[in-house]
């Protein structure tokens, strides 16, 4: 596991939209890590084994928090990343794409869908948007959300920053179709 620089967690609480009060507040909660990106500077690297081995380490690591942070049930989940300039984009995919799905199931008691994910090469201070979707049915449009999230201080030129999202229920006031967010 590449050494952590940093972690930071935050929990919001979403009563409404555009003056429609939701059904019941709805409970987003994040976890980020900063981690050392071992192959920053070094392009076209083949194998990239340990950064899989680094996403399965950090879901094992936050997603029991992240899951007690949300406080219920998770409905919705998702993942990101944002890999520092010197590296490259598939540097975070293989971050979050091979392992890190399988801690966050654990976590919240499983999930039949795929998580959502989104990975980027950008500067420190950059935000990303965690998509997420319900973590049973990929259909479910109520559930087609995002969370923006960024660092000030990372990535580093030579990190990567690696998100994980969990969401008690869809988007507050849903009219896509759809089975209403629960």
């Amino acid at each position: 596991m590449p050494p952590i620089r940093k972690l930071a967690t935050w929990r919001e609480t979403v009563f409404g939209e555009l003056g429609h009060t939701a059904p019941r507040p709805i409970i987003r909660a994040v976890a980020m890590a900063v981690i050392a990106n071992p192959y920053a500077g070094q392009p076209g690297v083949e194998d990239l084994t340990p950064l899989w081995e680094a996403g399965a380490a950090l879901g094992d690591r936050l997603m029991p928090e992240l899951a007690a942070l949300l406080g219920g049930p998770a409905v919705s989940y998702g993942k990101a990343a944002i890999v520092g300039v010197m590296g490259e984009v598939e540097h975070g995919g293989a971050v979050v794409h091979p392992r890190l799905g399988k801690p966050m199931r654990a976590a919240i008691g499983g999930g039949a869908a795929p998580v959502p994910s989104a990975v980027k090469v950008a500067p420190p201070g950059t935000a990303i948007d965690i998509p997420l979707g319900h973590k049973d049915d990929a259909w479910s449009f109520a559930h087609f959300d995002t969370i923006t999230v960024m660092m000030a201080d990372g990535p580093r030129p030579d990190e990567i920053l690696v998100a994980m999202a969990l969401a008690d229920g869809g988007r507050p006031w849903n009219r896509c179709g759809g089975a209403p967010a629960r």
